[in-house]
């Protein structure tokens, strides 16, 4: 039902932008000086209530961004700030001497950090029921971390900054998906197409800073992190408010849990699919330096390969709902493992930049519909908590493992190892997926809302 607009003064000229009555009512402004009589259905009666507005503005008739923007351009901030520091993070730590067993433990303890802390920020979210507020501080808390890399030298000092920054970026992304989620199975939509502005986010950074640390210097990126951070704060400002953003009870949720049938080899193939994932956006750059590329070459890459995800997120609602939830993530994570298979081959940079597209079907595949089968999968009582364990299983365990091993695979070998080791790993949970997947009878069932 939409919201008739009536003035009182001597313009005839009614705003023209309907809107619905749940929206906020100070989502229009009109010009400066009119009362605007807002006629709302009544909640308690037959008759229609009236309220008053003087709207002091000079803009004339507009209306804010809808909260679906208002998500896609927070997703769009805080993964232009995470793809503008972490791809370049790792060549940053080389290029200042530290060694492969030392950079390891750096991009591993973000992750490790993150187990420790989301279930609090999942109770304190429970006990606050404002999600809005705590992105708004998280986010103002990572980009005050991430600038802090800008004055340290000290590998110790490097390891306590990488916690602070993982402790407040532990909120931003389960908050942000959750509160995306929630919000579409309420009032419809699909959270692949608010979630691809991520990687939009994220491909356009690293490509920008590729540009901007071959002109200015690698420490470029933290100033680069702490102003887009900055911004997403403000933006967090405008989300919806979702209650129902976490609420994850571990000691009687993981018992049910353990009782579903396939929910725990899906975690198994989490492991050895995701935490490869994540941890290639900390050594992707360190290939592509030692197969001869440049910076401006590390953000090229980054930039064809996190931009191909957008097309596959868009597509992935109504491809699942065709093929099936687990059989499309059986094809991405059986690309995915083929691509760091491939670069343990030593791959000329045009052979890297050409196969960079293969992330958007894998990765751009992989994340929404993983997402919704674990959530698809749970009991409704113990949804909240799948995602939870799902998120530290994937985020948490198999980054801080894959990140971790990587170091020390470049320390006894090198690169190559590294995406061999990677390229084994993903097959054998590619191979799980189809044991998975064959057992499954409903499979073609699961699908995205809105698919």
């Amino acid at each position: 039902m939409c919201v008739r607009l009536k003035r009182d003064v001597e313009d005839k000229t009614p705003c023209r932008r309907s809107y619905d009555s749940s929206c906020s009512r100070d989502l229009i402004m009109a010009k400066a000086g009119l009362k605007l009589r807002f006629v709302l259905p009544s909640t308690t009666g037959n008759s229609s209530c009236l309220q008053i507005c003087t709207l002091k503005r000079k803009l004339g008739c507009i209306m804010f961004p809808s909260h679906i923007l208002r998500m896609k351009a927070y997703f769009f901030f805080i993964y232009f700030g995470l793809g503008g520091l972490f791809p370049l993070l790792t060549v940053y730590l080389q290029d200042i001497g530290l060694s492969g067993a030392q950079i390891g433990v750096i991009t591993s303890i973000g992750p490790v950090t993150m187990i420790l802390v989301q279930p609090l920020w999942g109770m304190l979210s429970d006990l606050t029921k404002r999600p809005r507020l705590l992105l708004m501080a998280a986010s103002t808390g990572a980009a005050f971390s991430g600038l802090a890399y800008a004055g340290v030298t000290d590998y110790y000092v490097f390891v306590a900054v990488a916690v602070m920054l993982a402790v407040f970026q532990s909120a931003v992304i389960p908050l942000s998906d959750n509160l995306a989620m929630n919000y579409v199975k309420r009032k419809g939509g699909d959270y692949g197409r608010i979630r691809m502005w991520g990687a939009v986010g994220f491909a356009v950074a690293v490509w920008i800073m590729g540009n901007l640390s071959d002109l200015f210097g690698l420490q470029v990126i933290f100033y680069g992190f702490f102003l887009v951070f900055a911004v997403s704060a403000l933006t967090a400002a405008g989300l919806p408010n979702e209650n129902a953003a976490v609420r994850v009870d571990l000691r009687g949720g993981l018992g049910k849990l353990m009782r579903v049938p396939g929910f725990l080899l899906f975690l198994l193939i989490t492991f050895l699919v995701y935490g490869p994932i994540m941890a290639n956006n900390f050594y992707f750059g360190v290939m592509i330096q030692f197969a001869g590329g440049s910076l401006a070459g590390v953000g090229f890459a980054f930039l064809l390969a996190a931009g191909s995800e957008v097309p596959f997120m868009r597509w992935a609602g109504d491809w699942i709902h065709r093929r099936g939830v687990l059989w499309i993530l059986t094809a991405a994570a059986l690309v995915s493992g083929l691509r760091w298979l491939f670069y343990s081959f030593e791959p000329s940079p045009g052979w890297i930049y050409a196969t960079t597209i293969l992330q958007g079907f894998s990765i751009g595949l992989f994340v929404p519909a993983a997402l919704q089968y674990v959530s698809d999968l749970a009991p409704p009582e113990v949804k909240a908590t799948a995602v939870s364990v799902y998120a530290a299983v994937g985020n948490g365990v198999g980054a801080f493992f894959f990140s971790l091993s990587a170091g020390l695979i470049l320390d006894f070998h090198s690169i190559l190892g590294v995406y061999f080791f990677y390229g084994v790993m993903t097959l054998t949970g590619a191979l799980l997926m189809l044991v998975l997947a064959r057992r499954t009878k409903n499979a073609v069932s699961l699908s995205l809302p809105g698919g």
